[in-house]
């Protein structure tokens, strides 16, 4: 019988299947039956302090199998992700084998996917919130990684055929869509900053290499449109400031709002490596900014999130000074589709 953790492995291999990544699947299933030749890797796994589903275990074992791939170490592995062979299992026994050290270390801190595939649904909120509230928009981004959706902005969408952002940009974000199209119109980004306990440099070669290696190799769009937005990154750097998320966004709201604007705070796939007491302190925060808003100074708070069963994937958008909270669609983990449950411009939503 496999270890619980050894069977994360294999449970994430079946979803990863689902969600249309089979050679992923495999490298998981593969693992989990060769995790035994890696003993710092299986004890670090059969150790684990939390729920190892929402630290993404998985994900971190995979990536750190795909940093080794694209360094051909051991070769054998190479070979594998370049599709020279199919012996999965004698790949993972002999890079687990041989790197068990690597890729414990590497499991140790948490992924950084940074995936602007994203960008779409939380454009599309903008949008919702662009025909509540027109006026410009300022972002505040909770664990921004290294800030690639704080580049929003800079993205070229086409959303169910309302089209966004700088339509010449090297970076497009297409979602296959589902359901009506959210509203059309511009979105005026004047500011746009974040928070990051650890936040990556777009330009240090060695966070571009964790950053694609977070990308499952048998998605080769997702790879090139990471490539071509940490290139754009470079050119235009977000601001990011090292500290605490809920610490920086107290003292960020904390500061009067201005006139004629909405502040924007948002997040991606964060919340699930957020502690219970900063999740609490976060909701405080804006709970507190949201009372003191008005139709000047209006606040909307937009997520991207699994929700509480792990089921799916919810874009979720608050606005004040109502506080009207409102489900927008249900979205792939990646960005991959979006299904839209907006019913009219305002953004309200039917029950799903």
């Amino acid at each position: 019988m496999l270890e619980p953790q050894e069977s994360e492995l294999t449970r994430q291999s079946h979803v990863l299947r689902a969600l249309g990544s089979p050679f992923v699947a495999d490298v998981l299933a593969a693992g989990a039956r060769q995790l035994h030749h890696a003993p710092a890797t299986a004890g670090m796994l059969a150790d684990w302090p939390d729920d190892p589903s929402s630290a993404a275990v998985a994900m971190r074992f995979n990536a750190a199998l795909h940093a080794l791939a694209r360094r051909d170490t051991p070769p054998v592995l190479g070979s594998l992700y370049r599709g020279d062979h199919g012996d999965v299992d004698q790949a993972l026994r002999e890079a687990l084998a041989g790197h068990d050290e690597f890729i414990a270390g590497w499991m140790r801190d948490p992924p950084q996917t940074n995936e602007v595939g994203r960008a779409a649904a939380i454009m599309a909120a903008l949008l919702a919130v662009r025909r509540r509230f027109p006026l410009p928009v300022e972002l505040l981004e909770l664990g921004s990684s290294a800030g690639l959706n704080l580049n929003m902005a800079h993205y070229a969408y086409d959303l169910g055929g309302v089209t966004a952002g700088k339509l010449d940009s090297a970076v497009r974000i297409v979602p296959e869509w589902r359901g009506a199209a959210p509203p059309a119109g511009p979105v005026d980004v004047l500011a746009a900053r974040g928070a990051d306990l650890q936040p990556l440099d777009p330009r240090d070669l060695e966070t571009c290499e964790r950053l694609m290696a977070y990308v499952f190799v048998d998605q080769p769009a997702r790879a090139a449109r990471l490539s071509q937005a940490l290139a754009l990154a470079r050119r235009h750097p977000p601001a990011i400031a090292r500290e605490d998320a809920a610490t920086w966004l107290a003292g960020e709201l904390a500061e009067p709002a201005a006139d004629g604007r909405v502040r924007v705070v948002f997040h991606s796939m964060v919340m699930q490596y957020v502690g219970s007491a900063d999740r609490r302190r976060l909701a405080e925060s804006i709970a507190a900014a949201g009372a003191m808003a008005d139709r000047k100074r209006p606040l909307a708070w937009i997520g991207f999130e699994w929700n509480a069963a792990r089921t799916r994937v919810e874009l979720r958008l608050t606005c004040w000074p109502t506080g009207d909270a409102r489900l927008l669609a249900i979205c792939h983990p990646y960005g991959a589709w979006v299904h839209w449950l907006a019913e009219d411009n305002e953004g309200s939503s039917r029950t799903a």
